[in-house]
């Protein structure tokens, strides 16, 4: 199967360069790229004009300056987002243009202080602006540079008249994104999501699980199907219908954590092999540097926010058999595919 002849040691910058600048914006992706990155990982929601724009989240108050804008403040709402109440401003109340106004914000500033001082610097990037940054970043190292979008809240923008299926596939075909050979992977945590998209193209398709409970679509349509269940060997059979992997939680569903928080290796689950015997790669998430992220065994004296051994943990989830991983830490991540002998230098 195309997923088994692909597998090795895969850089996913997650979200870009997220420990050193402020998340889905077009510097984060190209430090993330220019540090060794295989693939950039925007995540993807939709404004009211049905433009896709990279943010975290549709609440724009969590990652912009939003609330600072006294023009915007009469859209601060409380609307359901995926079945949780959630106050704030939200990407489907604005335009492009309006969009254009806003910068970008460290969205965990309490962990990361130091990318605060990049606030009101960065620009919310649209989707397109991505694809063209992927590619000239190509055309600068002389390498392939992929993209890895992910479809958030699916289910909810469909609802609200801005389906997200097809805007996101013109999109890369736009960019020359298209085709067996393109670097491309989408990944959502819905399934619906992946098996409309699996109707409309060919390009691989990761379904991601949730540490708990259910998908969206499935939870809204009444359906009983778990994560869990999803990461079974039967379940993962299932999965394969219609995507070429799996992005599990790393430590939920491959290497548990012991009481005392440390990595349990000894304990490390059959994910990975009945994730490979169904044909599946497997891109767990998120592998993080600071101490607060970090097993026990792998953080360093110091404060919580100092950086620990991230690449010894890395170390530990290779030798379990993964293909690649999200990271916010680039580097890291070339250093340990470097120490068993996939990357050059």
């Amino acid at each position: 199967m195309r997923a088994q002849a692909e597998r090795r040691c895969l850089i996913i910058a997650h979200r870009g360069a997220s420990a050193l600048v402020p998340e889905h914006t077009l510097e984060a992706y190209a430090i993330a790229a220019r540090l060794g990155a295989d693939y950039i990982e925007p995540d993807l929601v939709m404004t009211r004009d049905g433009v896709l724009i990279a943010r975290h989240d549709n609440v724009l108050n969590l990652t912009t300056d939003v609330a600072d804008h006294p023009e915007f403040a009469a859209r601060r709402t409380r609307r359901s987002v995926d079945g949780v109440s959630v106050e704030g401003w939200f990407s489907e109340d604005f335009t492009l243009a309006e969009i254009r106004t806003l910068r970008a914000i460290e969205r965990i500033a309490e962990v990361r202080p130091r990318n605060a001082m990049f606030n009101g610097r960065f620009a919310v990037p649209t989707f397109d602006e991505i694809l063209e940054l992927a590619a000239a970043l190509a055309a600068e190292s002389g390498r392939t540079i992929g993209v890895y979008p992910e479809t958030k809240h699916p289910t909810h923008f469909a609802d609200a008249g801005l389906a997200m299926e097809r805007p996101l596939l013109e999109a890369l075909a736009r960019h020359g994104f298209a085709g067996p050979d393109a670097a491309v992977f989408i990944q959502s945590f819905e399934i619906g999501n992946l098996r409309a998209l699996a109707g409309m193209t060919g390009l691989p398709l990761i379904q991601l699980l949730g540490t708990e409970g259910k998908p969206f679509d499935v939870q809204a349509n009444g359906g009983a199907t778990t994560y869990a269940e999803m990461a079974t060997a039967t379940g993962l059979k299932t999965v394969a219908g219609y995507a070429a992997g799996v992005g599990p939680e790393k430590n939920r569903f491959i290497i548990p954590l012991r009481d005392d928080g440390g990595l349990d290796i000894a304990r490390t689950s059959a994910f990975v092999a009945d994730a490979h015997a169904a044909g599946l790669l497997v891109h767990p998430y998120t592998f993080r540097a600071e101490n607060c992220f970090l097993p026990a065994q792998y953080r360093r004296p110091g404060p919580a926010t100092a950086p620990g051994d991230l690449d010894g943990e890395l170390a530990a989830f290779l030798a379990a058999g993964i293909d690649g991983f999200f990271t916010d830490n680039v580097e890291a991540g070339v250093r340990a595919c470097r120490a068993i002998g996939h990357r050059d230098g």
